[in-house]
């Protein structure tokens, strides 16, 4: 898979005035010479990352497993060579991972989790390219998730997903919040969401998975007891009912309630 992406790079000097991807396509990868630009100020590495595009068919670049004991809530990691222990597998191959899904819980052990991911980093190792799955959600995810894999590729701690991942994300989300300022800043014409927007669409994301944990420590007291399911549906009927009453200013939190994988 690595190596398919590889082979389809194209400059991204090339795709953004290339007539067979979409205008849409072609204005979104417009940006992303500016995330480089601003991510080297903020020192992060960003060498040949990010400098050329590919037209990925998918709406995912890989699906990821996360396999937990059975009734259980801590993920069981796999380890692999130089990155070592992460709690998630990823395959490029979707039908790969869901007869492995399948087989981990048909053995009665696992429960699993089954995710699409947009993008990921070789941790610097080679230049990873901008591909569409990862413009499908717009400008502001786009930038967002530039600035979170250079993140990775600038430091990333050996076996401990838990703080690469906060670190990523906390930069990630702030970075972006600073560089749609500075668009702002040299544009009055709104071709590019405000950094107001993009700080309210973090903040609803922050205070949705706020109530998620919630729900997760509440879950975790239930361990043991013998009436657990059906407790846990009605957890599970509460915590749906507090994430739409959710001030959220971007997201709508009744949809967000309805569709979040609990």
């Amino acid at each position: 898979g690595q190596l398919t992406l590889m082979m389809r790079r194209q400059p991204i000097a090339e795709a953004s005035v290339d007539p067979n991807h979409s205008k849409e396509v072609r204005r979104l990868l417009s940006l992303v010479s500016q995330v480089r630009e601003y991510a080297k100020v903020l020192g992060l590495e960003v060498d040949g990352q990010y400098t050329s595009y590919v037209d990925w068919p998918d709406d995912r670049i890989v699906t990821t497993l996360v396999r937990t004991r059975a009734g259980t809530l801590e993920s069981v990691p796999w380890w692999f060579p130089v990155v070592g222990s992460l709690p998630y597998k990823g395959y490029f191959d979707r039908e790969r991972a869901e007869t492995e899904a399948r087989s981990l819980e048909e053995s009665g052990e696992y429960e699993v989790c089954v995710s699409g991911v947009s993008a990921y980093s070789t941790l610097g190792w080679v230049d990873d390219p901008v591909t569409r799955p990862m413009l499908l959600r717009g400008a502001e995810s786009l930038v967002e998730t530039l600035f979170h894999e250079l993140v990775h590729a600038t430091a990333f701690l050996p076996g401990d997903a838990d703080f690469n991942e906060g670190v990523a994300q906390f930069i990630g989300q702030q970075a972006a919040v600073d560089f749609f300022a500075t668009l702002e800043a040299e544009s009055a014409e709104a071709e590019w969401p405000s950094a107001a927007r993009v700080r309210s669409a973090i903040e609803d994301r922050r205070q949705i998975a706020e109530a998620t944990l919630r729900f997760r420590t509440r879950l975790e007291e239930l361990d043991g007891e013998t009436d657990r399911n059906a407790r846990r549906s009605v957890a599970e009927r509460g915590a749906r009912e507090e994430l739409a009453a959710l001030p959220l200013a971007i997201l709508d939190a009744e949809r967000i309630a309805e569709s979040a994988r609990l």
